[in-house]
């Protein structure tokens, strides 16, 4: 068998999605994701440009061998471009693989090693009782882990909480917008949304709360302290995440867990943080991080360090990037929790899946390969549309991290 043609999907039905479809000389295809949220079509470029012509007449079957030559091959290695178009290769290749084997991919990678995934919903509002609304629709779908975020009194948006409550998506112009941040105002406001929660749903619904990269190691100490009487699952991305020594410093004053690593591409972004135990949590995707193939190696070294996987499971990841998560989710022995934001039915009709929530749990699908593919005549319907992500500044107008 090999590798006839290689093509890459643009589509935007609601928000911007990129897909490479690979074809086997005996008909067998394979998807996968290679969208960048905000940079879609420098992934689109890079694979069309650079990789597609070193895949035509190789043997889809040989998955490891063209992860090492795409990314041994190219002098500049690494960084989210790069990754993300190796992982889109490396995603369809196991898709192949799955349907070559009659077997769904989970069962190429070791089996079940639980029954579902428990994944996690977006709760959030502009006030504390919108907040409680929208944690109680959660529970009332059967989730088991809630995210929370709140707008905060005095600033006029927050990155984080939607008008929509089920399809958010922060990508909202093609020119980023920019909105006003205060850390005062968030640090003395956050944990009396949590102390609301907890009175409300008491103390087994798993709650988690990101910061969005906002804070300096001191002041997410700060925050990690005050939150521990209401026993978050999670706490993530508290700092930026370039300089690592800095969980250390936040290690040192909170037991509240550490998620991190939705915006890393490879095992050398993390492996301080994880081999130090300076997190509880490593968040990367299979779209970001170089495919199933290096994901599973980050879980891999995270499970010699009791750090469990938390991926990164927002709208800007394709249901093709989500059906190759749940697999990986429902093999590795670390797993911890993975992120679903639902997507619109626009976006559905274009990935069609076999993937589904029951209980809580998504289970992936059973059929051969991921179990989800792209309806080209459908997605040809929505054009790209260029979409940012907005940034913030400190309200005397300082460039501030998101």
């Amino acid at each position: 068998m090999r590798i006839v043609d290689a093509r890459v999907i643009v589509t935007c039905p609601g928000r911007n999605f990129v897909t490479l479809k690979i074809v086997t000389d005996e008909g067998v295809t394979g998807v996968g994701d290679a969208t960048l949220n905000g940079r879609e079509l420098a992934v689109a470029a890079y694979l069309t440009e650079h990789v597609i012509p070193t895949l035509i007449g190789r043997d889809p079957a040989r998955i490891e061998d063209t992860w090492q030559y795409l990314y041994r091959g190219a002098y500049w290695r690494r960084g989210p471009v790069t990754m993300s178009a190796i992982a889109a290769v490396d995603t369809a290749l196991w898709d192949i693989k799955g349907k070559v084997a009659g077997l769904p991919v989970y069962q190429l990678l070791g089996g079940r090693s639980r029954e579902g995934v428990t994944v996690y919903g977006h709760a959030n509002g502009d006030t504390v009782d919108d907040v409680l609304t929208a944690v109680a629709s959660y529970v009332d779908l059967g989730y088991r882990a809630v995210r929370v975020q709140s707008g905060i009194p005095g600033l006029p948006v927050t990155y984080g909480v939607s008008k929509d409550k089920l399809f958010y998506e922060p990508a909202d112009a093609a020119v980023p917008t920019e909105a006003a941040w205060s850390t005062e105002r968030y640090l003395s406001f956050v944990p009396s949304v949590f102390a609301r929660v907890r009175e409300e749903f008491g103390p087994t619904l798993k709650l988690l709360h990101d910061v969005h990269h906002r804070l300096t190691p001191i002041e997410a100490a700060r925050l990690g302290r005050g939150l521990e009487p209401y026993a978050l699952t999670w706490m993530e991305d508290p700092v930026p995440a370039e300089l690592q020594e800095g969980f250390r410093l936040i290690r040192q004053h909170t037991t509240t867990p550490i998620a991190v690593g939705e915006v890393f591409n490879s095992v050398w972004d993390c492996e301080q943080l994880i081999r130090e135990q300076l997190i509880d949590y490593i968040r990367a995707t299979v779209v970001h991080a170089g495919g199933i193939t290096h994901l599973r190696r980050i879980f891999d070294l995270a499970a010699l360090h009791h750090v469990r996987s938390g991926s990164h499971g927002a709208t800007d990841l394709s249901p093709v990037c989500m059906a190759a998560a749940l697999h990986l989710d429902l093999a590795i022995p670390n797993f911890g929790l993975q992120e679903y934001m639902r997507h619109t039915p626009a976006t559905d009709e274009v990935f069609p899946h076999g993937y589904h929530f029951a209980d809580g749990y998504l289970h992936p699908s059973e059929a051969p390969g991921l179990g989800v593919d792209i309806d080209e005549d459908l997605a040809a319907k929505y054009p790209y549309r260029p979409a940012s992500l907005p940034v913030n500044r400190l309200e005397d107008g300082t460039l501030h991290n998101w």
